[in-house]
């Protein structure tokens, strides 16, 4: 018996292995279809028959009246019932990245839902900016949203609209905005050409167009610089002209690209828009330029005779994302990335997991670029390739996922154990399916104190996450660990895409 069990040892090794591997790729490819499940749960307006979350109904079906325009649709950002336009945009921006970028490793279903969840959100960021030089950034008092606990289906406070109008500024919503419409436009582009073209005419529009670049709607200030070169960077790619490109370059001083700030969310472009505009500074290598410039005459993207008759020098970008990277590192001398001992990055000040998600994000997409382009990152005494940034990347991931010293998974829904009381109004206050007479704005209070779990399961959504020793308390009112927020997870989606795809990237 005891040779018989040495005999058939090895196999039994390789067999547990494999079923290892399908595990892993079973485990990712399901957080991918929950984290993107999630916005249907976060959706306003008339949802459809496919609607999933279907303890969530329609609301918000007369936002925009009080000014006689239509802006009903797109997103709750968070657990309360406000349309903020600024995070909603830049939630756009990372669904529409996410599937530029690893859509061709997400499963068909999933890169449709992808896309679906990016059109709830565009068909309402079209009609925030519909009139000329005047952009709507939020429907809804925040201020009275959030002294109410009650479901979006029952709001019965103000819906006030919030505009701006030139030429008064809001440079960081048009920036963001107009990055967001170009990125999409980019994500519809095989799929639906006709709608890839108007959301990127509109992002021209938005933001003024290459040659009124610092007009945008009338109101571009120098105090949101990130926004602004973030979205020309989205333009220029996506419209391939090249005068968003000098844009680009000759800003980078004066509009503090060279600044290198750590960080990447919504409200701070710098890592990001470095890391994007890295893509086209190894696209204009040479033998890359040659085979990119072949691509865009396929396309017919833009005159080529200008672009070939040109030298971009946008280094000072990709010096910066290298940078950014280098503090990612735990070997390198220059990191100050702080990391919790379970393994988590982390920045102090409330919703962490946004941090990690977006940085997530990165370490992969800047990996992706690095291994194109056969390079590596001086980091001090250490070369980095795009091995070393996958880890990091997967310990995110895993540790998200569960794999952590509480054992907890911080996504809603996924594994056995998740949290169960989170701050979220619709979440928490029976379903109107279940419970179909209104609630009133306190009376939804006795849900909000009670220590219950929620009777409701947003499927897919990611938590604020933990504190800096790695603990978690189960808490609706400590809502930054507990409010799920749609900028935590659209990165997350592309990079559930990744490792659904490349479950052992090492």
């Amino acid at each position: 018996m005891k040779h018989l069990f040495f005999f058939f040892f090895p196999f039994l090794l390789l067999i547990l292995q494999f079923s290892l591997c399908n595990s892993s790729y079973l485990i990712y490819g399901e957080a991918l279809s929950k984290s993107i499940m999630f916005f249907e749960g976060q959706r306003s307006g008339f949802l459809p028959n496919d609607q999933r979350i279907n303890w969530r109904g329609n609301s918000g079906l007369g936002d925009g009246s009080a000014v006689n325009v239509d802006l009903t649709g797109g997103y709750y950002d968070a657990g309360d019932n406000v349309k903020f336009g600024f995070p909603m945009a830049f939630t756009t921006t990372m669904l529409a990245w996410s599937v530029i970028e690893f859509g061709e490793m997400m499963p068909p279903p999933e890169l449709r839902n992808a896309l679906v969840a990016i059109r709830w959100s565009t068909d309402y960021l079209l009609k925030m900016v519909a009139q000329p030089d005047r952009i709507f950034v939020q429907v809804g008092d925040p201020i009275k949203d959030h002294n109410c606990w009650e479901r979006p289906e029952d709001m019965d406070t103000a819906r006030t609209v919030y505009m701006v109008e030139a030429p008064n500024p809001a440079s960081d919503v048009a920036g963001e905005t107009a990055a967001a419409l170009a990125a999409s436009s980019m994500a519809f582009r095989s799929s639906d050409p006709g709608y890839s073209d108007t959301l990127l005419r509109t992002a021209i529009r938005v933001f003024g167009g290459p040659t009124a670049i610092t007009q945008t709607l009338g109101m571009v200030l120098a105090h949101f610089t990130d926004e602004l070169l973030w979205g020309a960077a989205w333009l220029g790619r996506a419209s391939g002209d090249e005068r968003y490109l000098d844009y680009i370059q000759s800003n980078a001083k004066s509009l503090g690209a060279d600044e290198n700030i750590n960080e990447f969310g919504w409200d701070n472009k710098h890592a990001g828009l470095n890391v994007l505009v890295s893509k086209v500074q190894s696209n204009l290598t040479p033998f890359i330029l040659f085979m990119f410039l072949a691509w865009i005459r396929t396309i017919k993207m833009f005159r080529l005779e200008v672009l070939e008759g040109k030298s971009y020098d946008l280094e000072s970008y990709k010096a910066s994302a290298d940078s950014f990277m280098c503090t990612l590192i735990p070997e390198s001398s220059s990191s100050h990335i702080a990391y919790t001992p379970g393994g988590l990055i982390y920045r102090p000040g409330g919703s962490n997991l946004q941090h990690s998600t977006s940085i997530t994000f990165l370490l992969l997409t800047y990996a992706n670029y690095l291994e194109r382009s056969s390079t590596s990152i001086n980091c001090g005494t250490i070369s980095v390739g795009p091995t070393k940034l996958r880890v990091i990347a997967k310990r995110q991931v895993d540790y998200i996922l569960g794999e952590n010293p509480k054992g907890m998974s911080y996504m809603v829904g996924y594994s056995d154990r998740y949290p169960q009381r989170i701050h979220h109004r619709g979440s928490s206050i029976p379903s109107i399916k279940d419970h179909p007479q209104f609630i009133g704005c306190k009376e939804g209070s006795i849900y909000c104190n009670s220590s219950n779990p929620n009777p409701n399961v947003l499927v897919g959504a990611l938590v604020g996450g933990p504190q800096e020793d790695d603990e978690y308390e189960d808490d609706r009112f400590d809502f930054k660990k507990s409010e799920p927020t749609t900028y935590i997870n659209a990165p997350f989606v592309g990079a559930l895409a990744f490792f659904a795809a490349n479950p052992n990237p090492i």
